[in-house]
């Protein structure tokens, strides 16, 4: 269980949240933006739940409900040809990056149609066009290849910078160590964003590591890094651009530790009995869609009828992504052998 003092800690931090949420920033269109991807992000996870229980999404599944802050924020902080990569928990930050629901749900499904052609499922999404390079099911194998992105860009002089996301279980991983430091010894385009939703699977950060404020592990290599409030999409924002900012000028990578928290398991086959019930619903008090509705609200920058537009707008997104997922065909056997390559004269295999 989650010790008291860091649950604490949790309420301190989405405490917060509701404080700097209640001022106004932003425009009305970035504030409408965050609540329709967020209440997006929310409504295709509940779904995607209920079809994986009704046994039409099969295999594995993470969903992203309660972190929804954190795509959001960063989706405003980026530009379109700025890459993210991820690990498996996924389906948010591909909406933000523009690959569209039915493509998605249809990649859930296991349908032709779907992102990665029904191949990659829930974990693995992906879309060159979207500049969204996964969806990887290797704890922390993404993190090189995070910076692998950053390193290319920065060989093409393109300016773009990557996002490179990951969970709190990953900073435990060799690879991550390894790719902080050759990223800040060339100096990387690359923004390190852990999500730290304070569980790794099963078991509570308090228990894993030694260091609980996780950013301070980027301090060790000189990395600027900072703790950053991931309920809120204005303090997301905020981190995030600046990262990015500091990134595009040569200067290299940031590691910003996102405080976050999910409300379900960590994936549909964990029931999360290892925290309680109140610290569960305590955090819901916190929620970041609701939060940011308040400052909708509070600041008068969007009517009931705007607000209920929005609202039936993404259920009828969500709806029509489903029916295409169903009306989809399944790849066909032959396609087993399509998007795959071999190079016959490949210098390095002895006959």
């Amino acid at each position: 269980m989650v010790t008291v003092l860091a649950r604490k800690k949790k309420e301190k931090m989405t405490a917060s949240s509701k404080k700097v949420s209640t001022t106004n920033k932003h425009s009305k269109k970035t504030y409408l933006y965050w609540y329709e991807s967020m209440l997006l992000m929310r409504k295709f996870e509940e779904k995607s739940g209920q079809l994986y229980i009704q046994q039409k999404i099969r295999g594995f599944c993470h969903l992203y409900i309660g972190q929804e802050a954190v795509a959001a924020g960063a989706s405003t902080a980026t530009r379109p040809e700025d890459a993210f990569i991820t690990a498996y928990r996924d389906h948010a930050l591909a909406l933000v990056k523009g690959i569209p629901a039915d493509s998605i749900m249809a990649e859930l499904f296991g349908k032709k149609t779907g992102c990665s052609k029904g191949k990659g499922g829930s974990m693995h999404l992906f879309s060159k066009e979207h500049n969204f390079y996964g969806g990887h099911g290797i704890v922390g194998g993404q993190i090189p290849l995070g910076a692998g992105i950053a390193f290319a860009e920065n060989y093409r002089e393109s300016g773009n910078v990557c996002l490179t996301f990951f969970g709190d279980g990953a900073v435990r991983q060799g690879a991550m160590h390894e790719t902080f430091n050759m990223a800040m010894l060339w100096k990387l385009p690359v923004v390190f964003i852990c999500e730290n939703n304070y569980y790794a699977m099963g078991t509570s950060v308090e228990r894993t590591t030694n260091v609980k404020e996780i950013y301070k592990i980027g301090e060790g290599y000189d990395m600027p890094s900072k703790p950053v409030d991931g309920m809120c999409c204005e303090e997301v924002h905020k981190a995030v651009a600046e990262a990015v900012e500091f990134a595009r000028k040569g200067n290299g990578p940031t590691f910003l530790e996102m405080r976050t928290y999910r409300y379900r398991g960590h994936s549909m086959s964990d029931p999360a009995k290892y925290r309680t019930k109140k610290e569960l619903e305590d955090q819901k008090t916190h929620d970041p869609i609701d939060v940011l509705l308040n400052t909708i609200k509070k600041n008068k920058l969007a009517t009931s009828k705007e607000i209920q537009k929005i609202n039936t707008k993404v259920d009828s997104i969500v709806d029509k992504s489903i029916k295409f997922a169903e009306d989809s065909p399944y790849p066909d056997p032959e396609d087993l052998y399509e998007d795959i390559y071999a190079q016959k004269d490949y210098p390095f295999i002895m006959d």
